[in-house]
């Protein structure tokens, strides 16, 4: 086998690596190490092996309230905790080929002794608590790991550079930034050391500091150590390689941190042929990058290009999983959002009816994603009622009953929703509500809030078609609005936490301004009343 196989078969392994950031999916830092394997990781996704599969109920992974929102690029906290270097190496040793720079004995065997023991335990102690969330426990074992892997292995051991690196990362969560770096940079002095500065591991390790750059928004040592670590993979594996692509892809979101959204673009582009040519075009990983493509796209309002990548990741998904699959719905109502701002309604609105109907086939009748996906289809029938207003008055109105009905439907699933939030007992005695209950909470008031701000639109498009005088105030609408300021105040006052999240803010501001505009200088009062 040659060398550069037997370096990508290590490299497919290691799990000293640098765990895929800028997740388009919810990973939480109870993870295990992501493989730079695209098929690998596609994998977990698909089964959940280790525990990390993606909740397609979790309402963060796929509501889209105000047509597109903005990009927005959450750091992964995967952490990456090393692989046992002996094994890596006696795999490697199988091959002939000698990648291992483990300190040998007279026998020709790894070195084992008290100390090499007691690493092994104090590593798998500490990866175990780590992952039961007991961080200060896991810190002093991973702590005593690297001393104990000086002592056994010696001090410039590859081993102890997997134990600096455990326990970087757990500093990397507890957000001790300070106490890290020092860590991985030792970790990656120890590694060029053993295997030479070009060596495959040592671009892992280059990977996963930049990583912590990236966390710190330290954004031009983050492309730095990025492109460094690309430089050895493209030497080592060759270019084409889907480890390549990986770490292109992560120059490629530093760059769009940095404001060059052109050259991300370019870079991101690239990275995802490599994996179309290498066979990967469908997984999830290269699906994850065509979505991210694709807002990029959005946010500079080239609507036609967005499109097209949404039908390749809708066609993929048809495919692969069917249509009763949410992870088909969400590609489909994202296509339909980006058709609603293209105005091509007719398209947009048959694509939302499909997903309501699997919605209700695969969801709770009640779930918070069914009143999303109305809300949607009524500003779909508002769209239409303005092209029909002027040529046919009767098709108009009857598009706003069907705007106003989806409406009181998605205002009714998400004060249920609400509804039991109050209604749980706070043990503790604070304003917050957590995981998934607190996600669901704020995806619910955002769905509330903007329900009820359409709503007061729809009622001044009835009146408009019914030809009222301008003085007259439309109670209806009027009542929708205070409804609409009454709720997020009611959850200023009990669920504070709640209402910290901009999507939030930025309902409530439209629907204040809504109001200001209807009421006037009488707003105050009416609120005060209300």
């Amino acid at each position: 086998m040659s060398l550069r196989m037997a370096m990508a078969k290590l490299l497919k392994k290691l799990r000293f690596s640098a765990s895929h950031a800028f997740s388009s999916s919810t990973v939480t830092t109870n993870s295990l190490p992501v493989s730079f394997s695209g098929k690998r990781l596609s994998h977990w996704y698909q089964t959940g092996e280790y525990g990390w599969r993606a909740n397609l109920r979790d309402p963060c992974l796929w509501i889209v309230i105000s047509g597109h929102v903005v990009v927005t690029l959450g750091i992964s906290a995967n952490t990456a905790f090393a692989e046992d270097v002996t094994s890596e190496t006696s795999s490697a040793n199988s091959t002939g080929d000698d990648l291992t720079g483990l300190r040998k004995i007279e026998d020709g065997s790894v070195a084992s002794n008290i100390h090499t023991a007691k690493w092994r335990v104090f590593t798998d102690k500490g990866r175990e608590l780590f992952l039961q969330g007991k961080l200060d426990d896991a810190e002093r074992l991973f702590v005593a790991a690297i001393q104990e892997a000086k002592e056994g292995f010696g001090e410039q051991d590859p081993h102890v550079a997997s134990a600096c690196n455990n326990l970087a990362e757990l500093y990397r969560v507890k957000k001790a930034f300070d106490k890290a770096e020092p860590l991985y940079l030792e970790a990656i002095k120890i590694l060029e050391e053993s295997f030479g500065p070009d060596d495959v591991r040592v671009a892992v390790a280059v990977h996963n500091l930049g990583q912590f750059y990236v966390g710190q928004r330290m954004l031009e040592k983050a492309r730095v150590s990025y492109e460094r670590a690309l430089k050895i993979k493209r030497r080592v594996l060759g270019y084409g390689h889907s480890e390549c692509s990986d770490t292109m892809y992560q120059i490629g979101m530093v760059l769009y941190l940095q404001g060059k959204e052109r050259d991300a673009e370019t870079i991101i582009k690239e990275s995802i042929s490599m994996l179309e040519t290498g066979g990967e075009g469908e997984s999830f990983v290269c699906i994850r990058r065509l979505r991210f493509l694709s807002q990029l796209y959005l946010k500079s309002n080239r609507l036609d290009e967005a499109e097209m990548i949404q039908r390749k990741i809708l066609n993929i998904m048809e495919l692969s999983k069917g249509w009763y699959s949410l992870d088909t719905v969400i590609a489909a109502e994202s296509l339909a959002l980006t058709l609603q701002k293209s105005s091509e309604t007719k398209q947009s609105k048959e694509l939302l009816e499909r997903c309501l109907d699997v919605r209700k086939a695969l969801l709770p009748c009640d779930h918070i994603q069914i009143g999303a996906n109305r809300l949607h289809l009524a500003r779909v029938a508002m769209l239409d009622c303005s092209q029909y207003k002027e040529s046919d008055v009767s098709r108009a109105k009857a598009e706003l009953v069907m705007a106003k009905d989806h409406l009181h439907n998605s205002i009714r699933i998400a004060r249920q929703c609400l509804d039991k939030v109050l209604k749980q007992k706070d043990k503790s005695k604070k304003n917050s509500v957590r995981g998934n209950s607190r996600k669901e909470s704020q995806a619910a008031l955002v769905i509330l809030l903007q329900s009820l701000s359409t709503l007061a639109s729809v009622e001044l498009a009835k009146q408009e078609l019914q030809k009222i005088q301008e003085g007259d105030i439309n109670l209806e609408a009027q009542e929708a609005l205070l409804q609409c300021i009454a709720a997020y105040n009611e959850f200023v006052i009990h669920k504070k936490s709640i209402v910290d999240s901009p999507e939030i803010k930025n309902a409530y501001l439209s629907c204040f301004k809504h109001a200001q505009t209807l009421l006037g200088n009488k707003l105050d009062e009416r609120v005060s009343k209300s």
